[in-house]
């Protein structure tokens, strides 16, 4: 029988799952803009306690923050609902931050990944929102095919929808230190921009535990095997910089605070 796999993605949910001081699982929270022009980046709660950040499950409520997070939920729920209307074994997988190799290195919104490894090549230094203390779930293309593969094929997979990551929370600094690292530019400093851009949520990353009790899906690529061949495909290849014209933009517009 056919079966309808959606790419939806990790955007709907907004800020992940968070856990109080007294460890009671709380969702649905955002930060203030009285907050962010303080640079008061982390969520809190009532009390002016920090929240702790945990694995996101598929059983969070949705926060939409912006008009992708709103187009993929709507693409995820049609896809879903015709489905069951027609009988067709619909699928949803809401994927992670991805990466890999021809990833487009000149379009601003492809991907932060993208946009380091662009940054790099023409010896700037990456551009981070915030902080850069925001944790994110990094997952390479190849187990982005691997879950695709076994949402095609496990029948219990019918109707499911199921978070594809890796199952691990890199910072944003972080992330930016280790690329520069492997493409042997670690001389090369991120710049923190301490700016805030509308509709960046502060940590969301995976629970995969769903997908891999009912699909079968095991990631296989470590970030770090995975920046290592994002940058030997990088060798060669040209980009252009296009990431301070997009945040120029976005200030333009009143888009950061």
């Amino acid at each position: 029988m056919e079966r309808l796999v959606v790419a939806s993605s990790m955007s709907l949910y907004g800020e992940g799952l968070y856990e109080t001081v007294d460890r009671q699982l709380i969702s649905g929270t955002e930060r203030t803009q009285e907050q962010l022009r303080a640079h008061d980046w982390e969520l809190r709660d009532l009390d002016g306690n920090v929240l702790k950040p945990v694995p996101t499950p598929e059983t969070k409520p949705p926060t939409l923050a912006s008009i992708y997070a709103l187009n993929k939920f709507d693409q995820e729920q049609m896809c879903l609902l015709v489905g069951r209307a027609y009988n067709i074994r619909a699928v949803a997988l809401r994927f992670f931050n991805v990466y890999g190799p021809r990833q487009a290195l000149s379009n601003p919104y492809t991907g932060v990944l993208a946009n380091f490894a662009s940054r790099l090549l023409n010896n700037k230094p990456p551009l981070i929102f915030e902080d850069g203390l925001q944790k994110r779930d990094f997952v390479s293309v190849y187990d982005i095919a691997q879950a695709c593969r076994l949402a095609l094929e496990v029948p219990q997979a019918s109707g499911g929808v199921f978070n594809i990551g890796s199952g691990r929370q890199f910072t944003i600094k972080e992330l930016a230190q280790r690329i520069a690292e492997v493409m042997g530019k670690g001389h090369i400093e991120p710049e923190i921009t301490g700016k805030y851009r509308v509709g960046d949520i502060r940590h969301c990353f995976a629970d995969i535990g769903l997908a891999q009790r009912v699909l079968g899906y095991k990631p296989s690529v470590s970030l770090e095997d995975g920046l290592t061949e994002l940058v030997c495909w990088l060798e060669g290849q040209k980009a252009e910089d296009r990431v301070e014209q997009a945040s120029a933009e976005l200030s333009a517009r009143g888009l950061t605070v």
